[in-house]
C-alpha cells in the first residue's frame, strides 16, 4: 500500500490557509489583483484622452500580448528547473515600473514599451484574472503544495482573492475625477491611481519573498540547464492548443476593449466604471468559492463546458443594451458565470499534466491562445473606428461557442484524478 506523502496529510488537516506558502500566495494574489483592475479601468481611458484610437489600442494591446506570451512562455518552461519563487517575487516588479511610467509620461512609444514590459492594462477590471506572466508558476506551486482532492478549493480561493483585489482596485480609479481633461491635465489627473496600482504590485512581491520552496530535483547529468518541452504531456497540450487558440481570439476581440466599449458607448468616466467593476467583483466573489461544488456535482469538463456556453450568449444582450446600467448588469451576470469556470479550468490543466512539466505544461498551454489573443485586438480595433462598437463582441460570442463545443469534445473522457477515485469509492449503504 503506498503511503500518502506528509506534506499532503500535514495540508489536508491545517487547511488551505494553514499551508504558509498557500496563504501568501492567495494574499500576493489579492494584491495583485487589485493592481491589475485598477490599471484595467484607468489605462484604456488615460490613454483614449490623450490621443489614442482604438487602432491604436489594439496595437498596444499586441504588443503586451506578446511580450507577456514569450515571458510567461520563458518562466513555464525554466521553473520547473529553478524553481517558482524567483518569479512570484521579480515579475511584479515589472509592473511597478510600469505604474510609475505612466504616472510620469505621455510618450506613445514610452507607454507602449512600459505596458509590454509590466502586462500593464491587461486584466480587465472586472475580471483581474490574468495576473501577470508569473501566473504558471504561481499554479504549479500552489499545485505542488495542495493535496488533490483539494486543489479546486486551492484555486477557487485563489479566484476569490482576485475578486477582492479587484473589488479594492477597481474604485480607487476614481481618483482620477470625470476623466475628461485631455493632455498634460489627464497625466496629473491620472498619476495617483497609476502610483497606486505600483504600490499594489510592489506589495505583491514583497509578500512572495516569504515563500519557502523545496529544492528542485537534480538536473540529470548531460542534459543541461536548457527548458525542454514536456514531451510527456503532449497529448494533453496538443488539445489545450485546439481549444485555447479559439479561446484567444475571443478574447482578443472584447477583453482589451471592455472599459474602452464602456466609456465610449456610454460616455461614462473612469469613476463609474470602477463602481461598476467593484460591485461585479463583489457579487463574483462568491461564485469562485462555489466552484468546486459545482465541479464535485456536474463533474469539472462538464461544470467548464456549460459555463463557456452561457458566456458566450451572454455577450449578445449586453452588446444590445440601451443604457450603462442595464449593460453593466448583464455584465455582471456574465462575469458570476465566468468566475465559476476560471478556477476550474487552470486546476484541470495543471492536475491532468505530468507532476514534473506543470509549470511548463501552465504556460505553453496559453501559448497560442496568448498569440491568438495578441492578433486579434487589431482586427477588432479597426472595426472599432470603421465599422461598429458591437460587432467585435458579437464575433466574440460566437467565437466561445464554438470553444465550449470543442472543449467538450475533447475533455469529456479525461476526467482529472479527484473524480476518478470518488468514482472507484464505494458509496456507503442507506
Amino acid at each position: 500500500m503506498i503511503s500518502e506523502p506528509v506534506s499532503s496529510r500535514r495540508a489536508r488537516r491545517q487547511g488551505l490557509l494553514g499551508n504558509r506558502n498557500v496563504t501568501l500566495i492567495i494574499v500576493a494574489r489579492l494584491f495583485m489583483s487589485a493592481s491589475r483592475s485598477l490599471a484595467g479601468v484607468i489605462t484604456p481611458v488615460y490613454l483614449a484622452l490623450i490621443g489614442f484610437s482604438a487602432l491604436q489600442l489594439g496595437e498596444m494591446a499586441v504588443a503586451v500580448g506578446i511580450v507577456s506570451a514569450v515571458l510567461s512562455t520563458a518562466i513555464g518552461l525554466t521553473s520547473d528547473r529553478t524553481g517558482r519563487k524567483p518569479y512570484l517575487v521579480v515579475v511584479p516588479l515589472f509592473a511597478v515600473l510600469a505604474g510609475l511610467v505612466f504616472a510620469v509620461s505621455r510618450s506613445p512609444l514610452v507607454l507602449v514599451a512600459a505596458a509590454s514590459i509590466g502586462s500593464f492594462g491587461r486584466g480587465m477590471g472586472a475580471g483581474a484574472g490574468a495576473v501577470g506572466p508569473y501566473q504558471p508558476a504561481e499554479q504549479a506551486l500552489v499545485t505542488e503544495t495542495t493535496p488533490a482532492a483539494r486543489r479546486n478549493v486551492a484555486f477557487g480561493r485563489l479566484a476569490f482573492a482576485s475578486s477582492m483585489g479587484a473589488l479594492v482596485g477597481g474604485p480607487v480609479a476614481a481618483l482620477a475625477g470625470s476623466g475628461r481633461a485631455g493632455g498634460a491635465a489627464a497625466t496629473a489627473a491620472f498619476r495617483a491611481p497609476f502610483v497606486v496600482a505600483a504600490a499594489f504590485a510592489l506589495i505583491a512581491g514583497l509578500l512572495a519573498l516569504g515563500l519557502v520552496e523545496s529544492p528542485r530535483p537534480p538536473i540529470p547529468a548531460g542534459s543541461g540547464p536548457h527548458p525542454r518541452l514536456p514531451h510527456r504531456s503532449m497529448p494533453l497540450l496538443l488539445r489545450l492548443w485546439a481549444t485555447n487558440s479559439v479561446n484567444g481570439l475571443a478574447v482578443g476581440m472584447f477583453g482589451p476593449f471592455v472599459t474602452y466599449w464602456f466609456f465610449r458607448r456610454y460616455g461614462v468616466g473612469p469613476g463609474q466604471i470602477g463602481v461598476l467593476f467593484a460591485v461585479i467583483n463583489g457579487a463574483t466573489a462568491l461564485s469562485t468559492l462555489s466552484a468546486a461544488g459545482f465541479a464535485r456535482r456536474w463533474g469539472l469538463v462538464r461544470t467548464v463546458t456549460v459555463v463557456r456556453i452561457v458566456q458566450a450568449i451572454l455577450i449578445v444582450p449586453m452588446v444590445m443594451a440601451p443604457s450603462f446600467v442595464m449593460a453593466g448588469a448583464i455584465y455582471l451576470v456574465r462575469m458570476v458565470v465566468q468566475r465559476i469556470g476560471m478556477p476550474l479550468r487552470q486546476s484541470y490543466v495543471l492536475a491532468m499534466a505530468d507532476p514534473g512539466e506543470r509549470a511548463a505544461v501552465g504556460a505553453l498551454s496559453n501559448l497560442p491562445s496568448q498569440a491568438t489573443m495578441a492578433v486579434a485586438p487589431i482586427a477588432a480595433g479597426y472595426v472599432f473606428d470603421e465599422v461598429s462598437l458591437s460587432l467585435p463582441f458579437l464575433i466574440a460570442g460566437t467565437l466561445q461557442f464554438v470553444n465550449a463545443v470543442m472543449y467538450w469534445g475533447f475533455f469529456r473522457n479525461m476526467p482529472p484524478e479527484e473524480e476518478i477515485a470518488a468514482r472507484a469509492t464505494p458509496r456507503p449503504e442507506t
